[in-house]
């Protein structure tokens, strides 16, 4: 891209998640160096400083109008991130999901910021029915109804670097206790997205401008939830057996444990939400987006065992 372009300057509100971190690495290896990321993570936020300290980087809730609304000013593009993705709280989804929505789409429309790429889910499709898929199903339509140009993209479960949820709390969970347990048979059917090849996708929205248009973004590969496990422990070299207990105990622990963690990494709700089967549509994304599709196998030892992200984990 010209020097020009690249130039630009990007807002990646909740940019210090998973996505995030993971788009940014990915943004500056193809030159992009005017990013600016907006999050309320401290600890998280701090990661990513540290890693990129020439960025710039706003420590802020975008829940609540404030001063941070102002580095949309001469911005080329926002990439919108934040989310609320676990937890039994309702209060958390409605404002990360909701409130800080409109807040943004608010400083995008003030600014006329020219493109914005919104990151949504693929449980908007889904037959689950939680705090998570409600709240993103209306901040999907807040972005579809805002007439802002923009481009909707609907990942399924990701993993990747940085994963402080999900397959990284899984991983890190399995090299630490003797015996993993599995719900049921565990052959629950899964298509997990590499999250380096979705932040390749959002760059190429970037450089093509693609917008008016919702895309579901989804794992090539339908791996079961007890080989995904597997893989990991083969990647990660854990030392930990694998024990299939009824789902009904595994349940049962679930909610025992959300008793004592206010925040617990997996709820009951998303093993309901593991187990509902849901098969989602899989689209030509890498001829759409331009991007290399990575092995499943490839991209978890690249998860775990990268020389230079593989050993970094996000707070919750």
């Amino acid at each position: 891209m010209p020097a020009a372009a690249l130039a630009r300057k990007i807002i990646l509100p909740g940019g210090a998640g998973l996505v995030g971190q993971n788009l940014v690495a990915i943004l500056k290896r193809q030159g992009y160096r005017n990013l600016v990321v907006i999050d309320k993570h401290e600890a998280n936020l701090a990661i990513l400083q540290r890693m990129h300290p020439e960025l710039t980087t706003v420590l802020a809730d975008l829940a609540d109008p404030g001063p941070w609304e102002q580095h949309f000013a001469g911005a080329d593009a926002v990439v919108m991130l934040q989310a609320q993705i676990g937890g039994n709280d309702p209060l958390p989804f409605v404002r990360n999901n909701l409130t800080a929505t409109a807040n943004i789409l608010q400083a995008i429309g003030r600014h006329a910021v020219p493109y914005t790429v919104h990151i949504s889910s693929s449980v908007v499709c889904s037959v689950a029915d939680d705090h998570y898929t409600r709240t993103k199903r209306g901040q999907e339509q807040m972005v579809a109804d805002s007439g802002i140009a923009a481009v909707i993209l609907r990942p399924t479960l990701m993993f990747g670097w940085f994963d402080r949820k999900h397959l990284g709390w899984l991983s890190r969970f399995m090299r630490k206790v003797p015996v993993f347990p599995i719900p049921g048979d565990g052959r629950y059917m899964r298509q997990p997205l590499y999250a380096g090849d979705f932040a390749s996708i959002i760059a190429s929205c970037l450089r093509s401008r693609i917008s008016g248009e919702r895309y579901n973004i989804t794992g090539l590969e339908k791996v079961d939830y007890v080989d995904i496990i597997a893989q990991i422990k083969r990647s990660t070299g854990a030392r930990a057996r694998l024990l299939h207990i009824p789902y009904g105990l595994f349940r049962l622990l679930l909610r025992t444990w959300a008793l004592f963690d206010r925040d617990p990494p997996f709820t009951a709700a998303q093993l309901q939400a593991l187990v509902a089967h849901d098969e989602f549509e899989v689209i030509d994304w890498p001829g759409i987006f331009a991007v290399r599709p990575t092995p499943f196998a490839e991209a978890i030892d690249a998860t775990f065992n990268d020389p230079e992200y593989g050993d970094i984990a996000l707070e919750f």
